[in-house]
């Protein structure tokens, strides 16, 4: 997506008013990498719970689970503008970095048993890169 802007760039640029000081291809790209993070942990639960070992993918399931679901709030948080809060932002910023990590942790201990894993912690990863690059950019 470095070329061609994003559907949440677009969103982002067609805000009728001012959207501050805000690094707005850090924010986008933010809100991408939250719901593509979303979408791949959801996926890779369900990719788990068709394993013949399911039971020692629990905590897996769990963690995807988790972190998809915290992903999806996060983008939904920061695509809203109107009366937005830094604080709450970050908040939510640093809940969805640290839910990407645990969940990269732990899918990366199956990486090399389920491909749907390798995936999906290097997803997290990549989510949790760019929280932390927009947690940074905030200030």
């Amino acid at each position: 997506m470095e070329d061609e802007m994003s559907t949440a760039s677009d969103m982002l640029q067609s805000y009728p008013s001012s959207i501050g000081g805000i690094d707005t291809a850090a924010f986008a790209a933010c809100i991408d990498a939250c719901y593509e993070c979303a979408q791949v942990c959801t996926a890779c639960a369900d990719a788990c719970l068709a394993e013949d070992s399911v039971a020692d993918l629990a905590t897996c399931i769990r963690t995807d689970l988790d972190c998809a679901d915290i992903c999806a709030t996060t983008g939904a948080v920061l695509s809203r503008r109107t009366g937005y809060d830094a604080n709450v932002a970050a908040a939510v910023l640093q809940a969805c970095a640290t839910a990407c990590h645990a969940c990269a942790e732990d899918c990366a201990q199956h990486a090399e048993m389920h491909e749907h894993c390798r995936i999906c912690a290097e997803v997290c990863r990549r989510c949790e890169q760019a929280c932390r690059h927009l947690l940074t950019s905030m200030g």
